[in-house]
């Protein structure tokens, strides 16, 4: 199975927002109107896999000085600073079907080869427990709980510094 990663198309932000509802609980999914809006604002930090001329998957973010993402960022574009120090990532989506392929590393390691090309300090996120192992597998380290309490859930901070 061959897959493209390329930057999203703003008319995309539908399937986009499809992808999303099916792969995160409601309460921690960006809707059609956020994405849009983060489309909008940081088009450059959203990238999408492709399959067979199918989007199976996406990457997005925006970018802060901060070293941790705080919750803020998911709903308020207007922190988002495109000269930020730290690319974050807000969501790392694979469809059900297409996941355990490699496609979300893929996603990740394109973000953030992109994110050190514009001279990112690093990337950061925020993960929960079960995938911290697959982040430290593609560099990042985990800093521990973090204080987000975004969808109700525990989440851990995980960064990728590039120096």
């Amino acid at each position: 199975m061959k897959v493209t990663i390329r930057q999203a198309k703003a008319d995309e932000a539908e399937v986009l927002a499809g992808i999303e509802a099916e792969c995160f609980p409601p309460a921690e999914a960006a809707s059609k109107e956020e994405i849009e809006k983060r489309m909008q604002v940081f088009p450059e930090n959203f990238f999408v896999a492709e399959t067979d001329g199918r989007i199976v998957g996406f990457i997005n973010g925006g970018t802060t000085d901060e070293q941790y993402l705080p919750d803020e960022m998911y709903h308020d574009v207007s922190l988002h600073k495109p000269e930020g120090a730290y690319q974050t990532v807000f969501g790392l989506n694979v469809l059900p079907r297409y996941r355990h392929r490699g496609i979300a590393g893929e996603l990740l390691d394109f973000l953030t080869e992109a994110s050190c090309l514009r001279g990112k300090k690093g990337v950061i996120l925020t993960c929960k427990e079960h995938l911290i192992s697959f982040y430290e597998k593609h560099g990042f380290v985990n800093y521990g709980r973090a204080d987000s309490q975004h969808g109700m859930a525990q989440w851990y901070d995980m960064r990728k510094l590039f120096a």
